[in-house]
């Protein structure tokens, strides 16, 4: 997969909603009805991070789950690539990129959201060929105002902003011209989640689903 393909393929994942659940889950028995509920609320893209013992069965569980695209977040290796890759994941989330990591991605033909903070990490992986990228993390490298400022200078570059993105200031950032969609993890909050309230997170989930971009 080059990195064109790859790109693509995340951009179209991207575009499936306004918002990607960032998911620590990590209790495996949670998996299927969380992303069933998810999946409901209109949400279907999937981004369980590899911060738990148990991400990689839960990704495992969560790609049986029919209207589902679960991905793997939180790469930072090769190797990570290979599991999530082996587990199920149909993309991958980077909060970084290294050659090494895009090299491994590209050859497991996994789609990837590679992470850039600032215009010079976006002007490097556009040079190698990725125009869908993550701004991570969003809010502590300046927010919405730092991201509309890229807009101009580089319009080619899309992105999906992840870390500190809330309700209360996803607009900000689904209403610039250069954002597809945002990731945020107020759609699963972990009290939902331990409560077993899956009507709750469909609620919620269909609440994302239908903000403006």
């Amino acid at each position: 997969m080059t990195p064109n393909e790859a790109s693509r393929a995340a951009e179209g994942i991207c575009l499936m909603a306004p918002i990607v659940p960032v998911l620590v889950v990590h209790d495996v028995a949670h998996a299927r009805p969380l992303a069933e509920a998810l999946v409901a609320g209109g949400l279907p893209a999937l981004e369980v991070t590899l911060r738990t013992e148990a991400a990689l069965d839960v990704i495992a569980e969560m790609a049986k789950v029919e209207g589902g695209v679960v991905g793997a977040g939180t790469l930072l290796t090769p190797d990570d690539v290979t599991r999530a890759k082996a587990a199920g994941a149909r993309f991958g989330v980077s909060p970084g990129a290294t050659d090494r990591l895009l090299d491994a991605c590209e050859t497991a033909e996994l789609p990837t959201l590679p992470g850039a903070a600032t215009a010079s990490e976006a002007m490097a992986l556009l040079e190698r060929g990725y125009n869908m990228l993550k701004f991570f993390p969003a809010e502590a490298s300046g927010g919405a105002p730092a991201l509309k400022s890229l807009a101009s200078p580089l319009p080619q570059i899309r992105f999906c902003p992840t870390g500190g993105v809330s309700p209360a200031n996803v607009d900000s950032y689904l209403s610039l011209p250069n954002v597809v969609c945002a990731g945020g993890s107020w759609v699963a909050p972990s009290a939902l989640i331990e409560a077993g309230d899956w009507a709750g997170i469909t609620e919620l989930a269909k609440t994302a689903a239908a903000l403006p971009r």
